[in-house]
């Protein structure tokens, strides 16, 4: 297949990029680099240097792909509440173009980059789709927005769409990896107090009704991330717009993180015990059985030390090119370092790359 990758210079779209160019795919990337970075394009993709709104009507305008993978977006939750109006034109207005562009060019497969932010503070663990949606946060609130307007282009005009919501990607695959400006993933931070970028990592929270008191995450790899794209991109049906949770349904803590961080480097890692911050939940684990039964996806890189060890070889092969090797305390009350609410990242986790201009 011919395929638009939208974001395909930041985290999780450059690896999904280089995952469909080794299943034989075509692959356009456009990515205004706000946020991505130009050497994670995967060697085989053509890139473009432009906004995705301004670039998408004009890319899709010969009729010849057959889908769009859409990861671009903004996607720091403080930054959300600070600037929403950032947040609604960036992710909502300009998805908006994109899918009037896609519907103008005939491209009818559509997968979309959404989150765990989409449920808020969520009543039962692990989540399931089924899960009432309730974003806490204007980040999660846009995703959610663009999750409906999906939904309304599958059923009016037989868009064959799928959303996958993102819990807390990491590790890294094919020399590609995490390496934002801005980190606020928990395994990254850690690994940069591991490696002397940073001195210390704060505890958000050492009383939570957890085994040992600190707040528990479902991580996944971004390579079984990526494979799940390949699969949905497959599965979807015209007319249809299919929801699946991406998680392995098995929750580590901080203190279990920073001990396999620690086993991986054989660096000790300092770590500073916070008060818990407003709106963290104290486990959040999701199910992903119907990814499982009706993708046929399966999470084949669970393992917590494998996962940080291929995020260690990766920030120890960026060297001098790693965002944040300047030695300094880490202070993230305004970010997720502590223990990530939802890996938004991404989004997603995510490349975080459509410009506000």
């Amino acid at each position: 297949m011919k395929l638009l990758v939208t974001g395909g210079a930041g985290y999780v779209g450059s690896v999904c990029a280089k995952r469909l160019l080794e299943s034989g795919h075509q692959v356009v990337i456009v990515d205004d680099l706000s946020t991505g970075n130009a050497d994670a394009v995967p060697a085989g993709a053509k890139f473009i240097e432009d906004d995705v709104a301004r670039a998408a009507g004009r890319v899709l305008a010969d009729g010849t792909f057959d889908g769009v993978l859409h990861f671009a977006a903004r996607s720091l939750v403080g930054e959300s509440v600070e600037s929403p109006h950032t947040y609604w034109r960036t992710n909502v207005v300009k998805t908006l173009d994109l899918l009037e562009a896609m519907r103008s060019a005939g491209t009818t497969k559509l997968v979309f980059s959404s989150t765990a932010a989409t449920y808020g503070t969520p009543e039962l663990t692990p989540i399931t789709e089924d899960a009432r949606t309730r974003p806490t946060n204007p980040y999660g609130a846009t995703k959610l927005a663009i999750d409906h307007a999906i939904t309304s282009y599958a059923a009016a005009y037989g868009l064959a769409a799928c959303s996958l919501r993102y819990f807390n990607v990491a590790g890294a695959y094919a020399g590609l990896g995490e390496n934002r400006v801005v980190e606020t993933h928990l395994i990254p931070l850690v690994l940069q107090v591991a490696a002397g970028h940073r001195d210390e990592i704060a505890v958000y929270g050492t009383d939570w009704p957890t085994p040992d008191g600190t707040a528990v995450r479902d991580y996944i790899h971004i390579r079984d991330l990526a494979d799940a794209h390949l699969l949905a991109l497959t599965s979807v049906q015209p007319g249809q717009h299919q929801i699946y949770n991406l998680g392995t349904g098995t929750g580590f803590s901080v203190r279990e993180v920073i001990s396999a961080c620690e086993r991986v480097t054989g660096e000790s890692i300092p770590a500073r015990n916070a008060a818990r911050r407003a709106g963290d939940p104290a486990v959040l684990i999701a199910s992903g059985q119907r990814a499982q039964t009706e993708l046929g996806w399966t999470p084949e890189h669970a393992d917590l030390d494998e996962i940080v060890a291929d995020a260690w070889t990766y920030l120890q092969s960026l060297g001098e090119r790693a965002h944040g090797t300047r030695r300094s305390t880490v202070d993230n009350s305004s970010t997720t370092g502590g223990a990530p609410l939802h890996n938004t990242d991404h989004s997603a986790r995510e490349s975080r790359t459509a410009r506000t201009s």
